[in-house]
């Protein structure tokens, strides 16, 4: 069951990659909205990601002062 989720998320992800790649050559209005979500949704993980690693260094440290 995880194979076909992980296997679904990763299509997601290419058609994201597809959508902003045709849309920066000029495609449909549609595919620009697609490539929009896919930018700002790769901003949230990112940011998600980082806040994450800041928050496992910082309470790894705690117990060291």
């Amino acid at each position: 069951m995880m194979i076909v989720l992980l296997y679904i998320v990763m299509v997601v992800v290419a058609l994201g990659l597809v959508a902003t790649v045709w849309a920066s050559r000029g495609g449909p209005r549609w595919v620009q909205g697609v490539a929009k979500a896919t930018q700002v949704l790769a901003e949230v993980v990112a940011s998600a990601a980082k806040n994450s690693g800041r928050s496992r260094s910082n309470s790894g440290n705690s117990g060291d002062s």
